[in-house]
């Protein structure tokens, strides 16, 4: 078994739901980026995904773009962001993944950035834009390496495809639970708790539920029915106007809010 099948087998067993905070790489830059993932997880947190920065984000709201923004304007660079994980990963009792565009991937080659995963501990990809029809050949790498290549299925995708797209997925499988882009939501869909319960007995990987999560709220009311919830724009936020005068003030409000959702999961 992979590292993060692992982890939900462990997480199964001991009747918990994982919290997966999202950061972006390199905002303000990868000191910042390794320190709030060491935080992340010494409150407990149970997998961290990183975000590589990309100058046309595929369904990131505005939060999540101008961090992009930000770190290709400081001039982040794959190879340090890969290097900065290998350094981190050692020090920490959780699984990372990577979240980043096919592009960076197919134009790295996707053997070579496997590999690069792999050596540096790195448990997983997950790739929001890769097409089904291109999926087999990236299962295949990444699962010649134990690494998990975890998929999106979206309240648009077919029932169809939707079962297609489990088939080479591995890891979990990430349920976007809006139709439209991440950002912090007051209410979600009515419908969400029905979908992925429905999803849930299609694939025996663990459905986890990201886009607009961000409230204790929601967090209790998704647990029930799903393997873990992922949340992104309400963290990135907090990291938007880090300064050298707030990082540990802004390290321990991102480290309180975090452990606000994780008191909801119990």
């Amino acid at each position: 078994m992979s590292v993060i099948d692992q982890l939900f087998v462990k997480l199964r067993n001991e009747n918990r739901k994982a919290l997966m905070p999202f950061i972006t790489a390199g905002d303000p830059d990868l000191e910042f980026t390794a320190e709030v993932i060491q935080e992340l997880v010494a409150r407990g947190a149970s997998m961290c995904e990183v975000g590589i920065p990309y100058s046309d984000p595929i369904a990131d709201g505005p939060v999540i773009q101008a961090s992009y923004t930000r770190a290709l304007g400081r001039g982040i660079k794959l190879a340090d962001l890969l290097e900065s994980l290998g350094n981190v990963s050692p020090q920490i009792s959780a699984p990372l993944v990577t979240m980043g565009s096919y592009a960076i991937i197919y134009r790295h080659g996707i053997e070579k950035y496997a590999d690069a995963l792999s050596e540096r501990g790195v448990a997983g990809m997950i790739v929001p834009d890769l097409p089904l029809e291109e999926s087999p050949q990236l299962a295949k790498v990444c699962a010649a390496r134990d690494l998990s290549l975890i998929q999106l299925v979206t309240p648009t995708t077919p029932p169809d495809r939707t079962l297609k797209i489990a088939e080479t997925s591995s890891g979990f499988l990430y349920y976007v639970s809006v139709a439209g882009i991440t950002g912090e939501r007051t209410e979600l869909p009515p419908e969400l708790v029905e979908r992925v319960s429905w999803l849930r007995e299609q694939t025996p990987l663990p459905v986890c539920i990201g886009f607009g999560i961000s409230q204790p709220e929601h967090v209790k009311l998704l647990a029930p029915v799903a393997d873990g919830l992922i949340v992104g724009s309400a963290i990135v936020r907090r990291m938007a106007n880090v300064t050298p005068k707030n990082r540990s003030t802004t390290l321990q409000e991102i480290g309180d809010y975090v452990e606000t959702l994780l008191s909801a999961l119990e």
